[in-house]
């Protein structure tokens, strides 16, 4: 009764119980937006999705891959004095259409969204991206692990990269064994029957 009396007798706080319905409502009215539709026949063939896969889930990846300084390595044997970044692990935040966060994407390569499901996958195709981009990909997912919205993908496309290249920065037997993150950002797709 006394928190009552002292909520009655204070101005701001009637002001926000008045306002909260109308917060509410202006919540509930605001509309969520669509999974953006991905046009199969405008993609680069070898990252088009088999006849009949239908799209499930669109979400936005960002964050960053990390790479390090290696002794390059062709056929299996080491290539003495040649050194490269190489691709180590990626790490991002999925969002969806409306920016809210759904689910993870880390090595793997795993998705893993909030609702409990979890997929895998493999490398199927890559096509090049705009320079400066990581290219664009086809992965063929496992079974999902977990029930929620990742159960029945069959198909990963990874589209409208930005960033996630190997570092500018000098590899060489000096700087051996040194790990660099960049920032990328890419859209996945999800497909299945």
């Amino acid at each position: 009764m006394t928190m009552l009396r002292s909520l009655r007798s204070t101005p701001r706080a009637l002001l926000a119980l008045a306002a909260a319905p109308a917060l509410l409502a202006a919540c509930a009215s605001t509309p969520m937006m669509a999974d953006p539709r991905v046009d199969n026949a405008a993609l680069p063939e070898a990252v088009r999705v088999p006849a009949g896969e239908m799209q499930k889930l669109w979400t936005r990846g960002a964050g960053e891959i990390t790479y390090e300084c290696r002794e390059v390595v062709q056929n299996g044997a080491p290539m003495p004095g040649q050194f490269a970044w190489a691709f180590v692990v990626p790490k991002a935040d999925l969002t969806d259409a409306n920016g809210k966060v759904v689910g993870k994407y880390y090595g793997g390569p795993t998705w893993e969204h909030m609702d409990g499901s979890k997929l895998t996958g493999k490398q199927v195709a890559v096509a090049p991206a705009q320079p400066g981009n990581i290219p664009l990909q086809l992965v063929r997912a496992e079974p999902a692990m977990g029930t929620g919205v990742l159960q029945g993908v069959s198909f990963i496309q990874r589209l409208n990269t930005s960033g996630g290249v190997a570092p500018a920065a000098p590899c060489a037997a000096t700087n051996r064994g040194e790990k660099r993150q960049v920032v990328y950002a890419a859209d996945y797709v999800m497909y299945g029957r």
